[in-house]
């Protein structure tokens, strides 16, 4: 220490504490880097581990976190490859740097859900328009058939009418899914449109005794009257064959209107059997009647939603659904 003179020590003293403070400022801006990264990584929208050597975690946002059991089914490889875990699709990507291996899921579920209703939509289109003629040629057919067959075989054509009918809804529901839903709105009364279902429930065959009850009401729908045809027609038949599953051996369909200064809303109630499956009511191709084709809920969801409304499931003490329609 004789050697050095106090303006070297003061200097040297000087030296570390500055080194010191850039060692401190370098700390915290590690932790703030560090801290910077874990809320990046936390802000993705999918699950991301980065694994140490030894296969431990280093890092993890939340969404990994709840998905820790995914990880244990996961493969140590660069290439991208899906999984299928507790009912959900997830598409695996992975890459490495220096001694860390990230490795992230994204839940591809809907996405691949989307794919598929397209696929099947397309697909029930190009067979509904392969069906579409010769119906139509059976339809000509047995109108012409029923003019000239003796009275005892009149229930036979008038069945075979009948399933031509449903045939034919089922031609349209796939169409329309398939094209999409596009309202032309024009005013009409409701009694038109009462006339128009009174009809399609006279070509629907039920077995049972089954009093309907329509509003009695006098009012203007502006709305696409094909398509609300096709919104009541639904709820109507599925009340119809609720209560063909029911033990009594008659049964009610009412439908309710009411309306405000901005809705039309109607109560479609019956008395048939409750509905079991509702996480599924509004999916489409997926059906909660043996004969349904998945179809006609989603559609008059769509329909409903074209016209500025909605459809909601009642689950009370009356048994139905809820339609508002924008007035």
């Amino acid at each position: 220490m004789s050697g050095i003179t106090a303006e070297e020590l003061n200097l040297l003293i000087e030296q570390t504490y500055k080194v010191e403070k850039e060692f401190t400022d370098l700390k915290e801006s590690y932790a703030h880097l560090q801290n910077t990264i874990e809320q990046v990584v936390e802000f993705l929208p999918n699950a991301v581990w980065i694994l140490n050597e030894d296969g431990s975690v280093f890092l993890q946002n939340s969404q990994a976190n709840s998905l820790w059991e995914l990880l244990e089914l996961l493969k140590s490889k660069n290439d991208d490859y899906e999984v299928n875990f507790n009912k959900r699709s997830f598409l695996i990507k992975s890459s490495s740097y220096q001694d860390k291996y990230m490795i992230s899921a994204t839940d591809i579920t809907e996405q691949k859900r989307k794919e598929n209703l397209a696929t099947m939509g397309q697909m029930a289109a190009h067979l509904s328009h392969e069906i579409r003629n010769p119906i139509g040629s059976i339809s000509l057919l047995s109108s012409t058939l029923m003019k000239r067959v003796i009275p005892e075989n009149i229930p036979i054509v008038e069945e075979i009418q009948k399933s031509v009918f449903r045939i034919d809804r089922i031609i349209k529901a796939s169409l329309m899914f398939a094209k999409g839903i596009e309202a032309n709105i024009a005013p009409f009364m409701w009694s038109d449109l009462k006339e128009s279902i009174n009809t399609a429930i006279e070509y629907y065959a039920h077995s049972k005794d089954i009093s309907f009850i329509f509003p009695e009401q006098k009012f203007i729908l502006n709305a696409d009257r094909d398509l609300l045809e096709m919104l009541f027609s639904n709820f109507i038949i599925n009340a119809i064959d609720a209560i063909e599953l029911d033990e009594n051996e008659d049964g009610v369909v009412e439908v309710v209107h009411k309306s405000d200064e901005k809705h039309h809303w109607f109560y479609i109630y019956d008395s048939g059997v409750a509905i079991e499956d509702k996480k599924e009511l509004f999916e489409a191709f997926k059906s909660t009647k043996v004969k349904g084709n998945g179809l006609g809920l989603v559609l008059s969801r769509q329909i409903a939603e074209a016209h500025g409304g909605s459809v909601r499931l009642i689950d009370g003490d009356k048994k139905g659904f809820e339609i508002k329609i924008a007035l």
